[in-house]
């Protein structure tokens, strides 16, 4: 009888510095990418307004969308395993103030792509939110086994964007951002799964 050889990712895996390493040069990468978009651009970047009442749409959505995925990952085989692979390979080295890091870097940095710069040149209605969010869903993909998270990204970037044209405000989805981060990635770390 042949032996079954598990479903391992394709990608090695990397050591805590490593992460820690990619997550920070990923961050200045879309950052600058954003500064020299806004730099050729006609089009200004989505303001950022500090409200409590933004702030509390932020959480509001954080968590609506902290459930959300929750809910998903438990009926949803394909993304369940999907996500699994994806989150071994980036949080298991992690530490629990690395955790932080997770939250802050892409979450401020992917928002002011995507939602700040990429949403207004392409147009804040539902086409230009359904653009820049597979754009946001794509640079999730690990490999191309990868489609159910690259999916579910892009509907969460969907969510965002929609409260970027709705508010008007880049807060409330830079809030969102880092809180689904944070506790996704401490629900996860925190689990048997590790």
């Amino acid at each position: 009888m042949a032996e079954q050889i598990p479903d391992t990712p394709e990608m090695q895996p990397l050591t805590r510095i490593q992460i820690l390493i990619a997550m920070g040069v990923t961050a200045v990468v879309l950052l600058v990418v954003s500064k020299v978009w806004l730099h050729f651009s006609a089009v200004p970047l989505l303001s950022v307004r500090f409200s409590v009442q933004s702030l509390l749409q932020g959480i509001g959505l954080g968590v609506g969308i902290s459930i959300a995925s929750s809910i998903v990952y438990r009926i949803w085989g394909e993304y369940r395993r999907s996500a699994d692979q994806y989150l071994t390979l980036v949080l298991k080295p992690l530490l629990f103030p690395d955790i932080l890091w997770l939250g802050l870097l892409p979450g401020l940095s992917e928002e002011l792509l995507f939602r700040g710069v990429m949403l207004p040149e392409f147009g804040l209605d539902f086409f230009g939110v359904l653009l820049s969010s597979l754009c946001f869903g794509v640079l999730h993909m690990s490999n191309l086994k990868q489609w159910s998270y690259v999916v579910w990204a892009s509907i969460v970037g969907v969510a965002l964007g929609m409260s970027a044209v709705w508010t008007g405000n880049l807060l409330v989805p830079i809030v969102a951002h880092v809180l689904t981060n944070l506790t996704s990635g401490m629900i996860w770390k925190f689990s048997d799964r590790t």
